[in-house]
């Protein structure tokens, strides 16, 4: 919203013209509007509290995303959300050189070869391999920024799996690719809905 340049001010209630707010959830019908009114709209985003297009994962479930961040990125810009997110960048490089430089060592002083025969002890190292993999892909999701751009926090996030993933591989001697079979289906099936690229879908009338 740009105020007015001599700082006028409206008193009173007024109608504001058929258009001006528009329900996303129009969009989604055919993926295009027509827009009878002047470039000062406003487009609502009803639903879930946690499914908003300044949200980086909600692109590309949401189209309208990138185009939300695209008007960010030509006025306010991400200078608030790079610092973490390049902080975040390099610590998932280091895991994964650190695991790659101590992987021969690093399995023996997490995995201990024990007697298997005992229950519990098979029971806690299932329990635990589960809950490292699934915590691989649950803690990126958490520290990256929320804001950020989706390209930027979508490849964060793989990154920040992989990383943690490596972890849990050297760890518990497991497959990489058992390992990072979810991270595939899910790099996967963001190409599929992000293909083909989305235009803005906003038409003035």
């Amino acid at each position: 919203f740009h105020p007015p340049a001599n700082n006028t001010k409206l008193n009173g209630h007024f109608r504001l013209p058929l258009g001006y707010q528009m329900d996303a959830s129009y969009y989604y019908l055919k993926l295009r509007w027509n827009i009878p009114c002047g470039p000062n709209s406003v487009i609502t985003f009803p639903g879930a509290v946690w499914l908003k297009p300044w949200y980086w994962w909600s692109w590309p479930i949401l189209p309208l995303g990138f185009s939300w961040h695209e008007q960010r990125r030509n006025t306010l810009g991400y200078g608030a959300e790079m610092p973490m997110v390049m902080m975040e960048a390099v610590l998932f490089l280091g895991i994964i050189a650190v695991t790659h430089v101590a992987r021969p060592t690093f399995s023996k002083l997490c995995y201990r070869r024990l007697d298997k025969s005992v229950m519990i002890y098979t029971t806690g190292v299932k329990f635990l391999a589960m809950a490292s993999i699934l915590a691989a892909y649950v803690v990126p999701f958490f520290i990256i920024p929320h804001t950020i751009h989706p390209l930027i926090g979508w490849s964060l996030y793989l990154l920040g799996t992989f990383a943690l993933c490596s972890i849990v591989i050297n760890a518990f001697l497991f497959p990489t690719l058992a390992v990072i079979t979810p991270a595939i289906g899910i790099f996967g099936a963001l190409l599929a809905m992000a293909y083909p690229w989305y235009k803005d879908g906003v038409y003035r009338a």
